[in-house]
This record gives structure tokens, sequence and C-alpha cells, in this order.
């Protein structure tokens, strides 16, 4: 059994974390119950403030 780099399990457990954190930001980002948000901004910029 080789001997684990602890540096090496670092940067493995950081690159981990990182990928984590992005996916749960774009799950949360496009769920459904935030889709009418985030739909009403690109809407908004084509209405008329007359």
């Amino acid at each position: 059994m080789e001997n684990i780099n602890p540096q090496a399990a670092a940067y493995f457990v950081f690159g981990v974390t990182l990928v984590i954190i992005f996916a749960v930001i774009i799950v949360f980002y496009y769920s459904r119950k935030r889709h009418k948000k985030v739909e009403e901004a690109k809407f908004k910029m084509l209405d008329d403030e007359d």
C-alpha cells in the first residue's frame, strides 16, 4: 500500500469541495422555485416605462 502525500490529499479535498460548491450554486440558481424571479429581470428590460 502506498503512502498518501498529505499535500496531494489536501489539494484533492479542496478541488472536490470547490466542485461541490459550484454544483450547489448551479442547482440553487436554476431551481424551479427561482425560475420566475430569474426570468423576470430579463423581461423587465424590455418593458416600456411610459
